[in-house]
């Protein structure tokens, strides 16, 4: 006999779901509580429960199969079609239910407890860093009001303040240079809250196994790897590293009609911090490789940089991709088995 496959829409506090009994064909569509929910699937056979890879979404994941049920995560992208009327929680569980057996439906790695930790450090750290740039700009901007500009650069700039305070003193209000004193406190703090989370990261980095594998590959350090790992959950989830890469976006748009397909620019899809960091990674490749590759050397000879630094991207996402579905080490002239 078949199992049984629901389709949860999940919420903070109230979660719909529905099913069709597989012995009855009756079919259900019910609302829960929290705890009704988990008491319900305690009760229920080992069945298949999807759900939308949202808020809260994986923390689910890990619950129901602890509750001994088989679990989808399904991007939302991929349920929206399936919605037939207005947008409501009933309607929202029964078209996670026809998207979940659609032939070929992609499904979303559920992640581990530590996975969704480390990409909590990296979010966290991404957003102070924005903060430390909008703090460092206001305070070039203020002082530039008053005749003060200095060297370009973070760390430069902030050095040249702090040796020309003197100089600020007698050109500044008083006002204005006390806040320019907290402000400087302010950047201070921040900075050292970003070396927290670096070193937290740098931890984990150094025990996991998969962090320190794809760490060899040229371009991808120590954010790259922990964030890769932490992002990509079971690497068999992707069938191939080009689908690795089409989730990053880091492949080009198509658009096609009568047999004919143009491509453009990259498709920016899936998550841009990953993107970022491994776009960054490349172009570190691209201007400070000491051995480049054959195949590096001749897109460089042909292509702009920005499209080298792309293809180069694309090509660190594979490796890192074959390195932990395959559980293999780097290997920098290794040629694919397909390609032979």
């Amino acid at each position: 006999m078949n199992a049984t496959t629901y389709g949860l829409d999940i919420a903070k506090h109230v979660f719909q779901m529905y099913w069709v009994d597989v012995q009855t064909g009756e079919i259900a569509n019910r609302r829960f509580r929290r705890d009704e929910l988990i008491s319900f699937l305690a009760r229920r056979p080992a069945g298949r429960v999807a759900l939308e890879a949202c808020g809260s979404a994986h923390w689910w994941a890990r619950k129901i199969k602890a509750l001994g049920h088989e679990v989808v995560l399904l991007h939302p992208k991929f349920i929206r079609p399936f919605v037939q009327t207005n947008k409501t929680d009933a309607a929202d569980a029964r078209a996670i239910w026809t998207a979940v057996q659609q032939p070929g439906m992609r499904t979303v790695a559920a992640k581990t407890e530590e996975q969704q930790a480390m990409l909590g450090l990296h979010r966290m750290r991404s957003l102070l860093i924005k903060f430390r740039t909008m703090q460092v700009n206001q305070l070039r901007g203020l002082l530039y009001e008053f005749g003060a500009s200095f060297r370009p650069g973070r760390a430069a700039g902030l050095a040249e303040i702090r040796t020309r305070m003197a100089e600020l003193e007698d050109s500044l209000p008083g006002t204005m240079l006390n806040s320019l004193q907290d402000q400087l406190k302010r950047i201070d703090g921040i900075e050292q809250d970003i070396d927290q989370l670096e070193k937290q990261i740098s931890i984990w980095h150094k025990r996991e196994a998969e962090c320190q594998a794809i760490a060899a590959v040229p371009g991808i350090g120590r954010l790259t790897a922990t964030a890769l790992v932490a992002t990509i959950g079971n690497a068999k989830t992707f069938k191939s590293g080009r689908e690795f890469a089409s989730f990053l976006g880091l492949v080009p748009r198509q658009n096609g009609t009568g047999g004919k397909v143009w491509l453009g620019g990259i498709s920016k899809r899936g998550d841009p911090y990953l993107r970022t960091l491994l776009i960054h990674g490349a172009r570190s490749v691209m201007y400070h490789s000491k051995s480049p590759s054959a195949w590096q050397r001749a897109i460089q000879e042909r292509r702009p940089a920005n499209i080298v630094a792309i293809a180069l991207a694309n090509k660190m996402a594979r490796t890192a991709w074959a390195i932990l579905a395959y559980g293999r080490p780097y290997e920098k002239d290794h040629v694919s088995a397909t390609s032979l």
